[in-house]
């Protein structure tokens, strides 16, 4: 462990943190409740981040995981990964008011699996089987859809017209993730639609930075909750290019042994994680040793999306 005497470089990644998409999630909610009052309803985490979640239950939101949980009447938010077509119908079956957080990149998705389905194709989703995001494009359509997760999987998934097929995927993915099933796809399929990526360009921002960091420093800390995908995926950018990566949800999680030996850490966070938690991090760092902090030049994020219309409630 370095001793006051010595100094740690610590890099900071350019972008980090909080995208449009979730920090447009988190303000319908804060409206929401600034408008209607406490308690408003979440169906699932917001975002996945727990001391975002931590906050806006003070706010008094409360967190669901089933619509039958909502009293009838209430205001039910749909969070950014979006919803099934099914969700929708048993909200207003359940007579409650809802409103759609859902990131306008997953929204885009879900109009490319309806439209792909409505012309004939069978759908390939690329994502992780039960992630929310993955689950509510999926749920878009009725029939010929199948959520790809390995390569073995594009090698298998059986379709009804192989000149008829088309897939998306999931935004919050890294290309290396999706590079080999989308080659199955093309080999199996020649005529196969599709965007080539739906990555979203704050998740690319971010693996393009920490593959900036790899090369500079001895080892990348990334602020992020265990169950985020675009966090987890930093984390392994980080190591796909040399340089080992930790995945914090807080400077709870920090170990002085990570430290020793090390000359240069880099830090980023996932894009569901507020920035006061770098600074808790680089804070932590500086009460055991000499920290100097620089900043690598990166992708300057000035896309906005305004928050959820909250007139038009179901």
């Amino acid at each position: 462990m370095q001793n006051d005497a010595e100094n740690l470089m610590v890099v900071l990644a350019q972008p980090r943190g909080f995208c449009a998409g979730v920090e447009r999630a988190i303000e319908t909610v804060r409206l929401t409740l600034r408008k209607h009052g406490a308690p408003v309803y979440v169906l699932h985490e917001i975002v996945h981040n727990r001391h975002v979640l931590n906050e806006l239950e003070q706010l008094g939101a409360i967190f669901v995981e089933n619509l039958a949980d909502i009293p009838v009447g209430g205001i039910c938010i749909f969070s950014a990964h979006g919803v099934s077509r099914a969700t929708e119908e048993a909200a207003k079956r359940l007579g409650l008011k809802t409103v759609d957080a859902t990131c306008p990149l997953v929204a885009s998705v879900h109009r490319m699996v309806e439209k792909y389905h409505a012309e004939g194709f069978d759908v390939l989703i690329i994502g992780h089987h039960g992630h929310p995001e993955v689950v509510g494009a999926a749920g878009r359509v009725e029939g010929r859809v199948h959520v790809i997760s390995s390569e073995e999987e594009a090698r298998q998934c059986q379709v009804t017209d192989p000149a008829r097929v088309a897939y998306v995927t999931q935004t919050t993915l890294s290309k290396d993730d999706i590079v080999g099933i989308v080659g199955i796809f093309k080999d199996r399929f020649p005529g196969i639609r599709g965007p080539g990526s739906n990555i979203c360009f704050a998740t690319q921002n971010r693996q393009d930075a920490v593959r900036k960091l790899a090369e500079q420093t001895d080892l990348i800390l990334v602020v992020g909750s265990k169950n985020s995908s675009n966090s987890n995926r930093l984390r392994e950018v980080s190591e796909r290019h040399g340089t080992p990566g930790y995945l914090i949800d807080d400077s709870g999680d920090l170990q002085t042994a990570w430290f020793e030996g090390r000359k240069r850490i880099g830090i980023t966070a996932g894009a569901s994680a507020p920035e006061r938690l770098v600074k808790e991090v680089i804070r932590w760092m500086e009460e055991r040793m000499t920290v100097t902090i620089t900043e690598i030049d990166g992708k300057k994020e000035d896309i906005h999306f305004e928050p959820a219309d909250m007139t038009d409630q179901g």
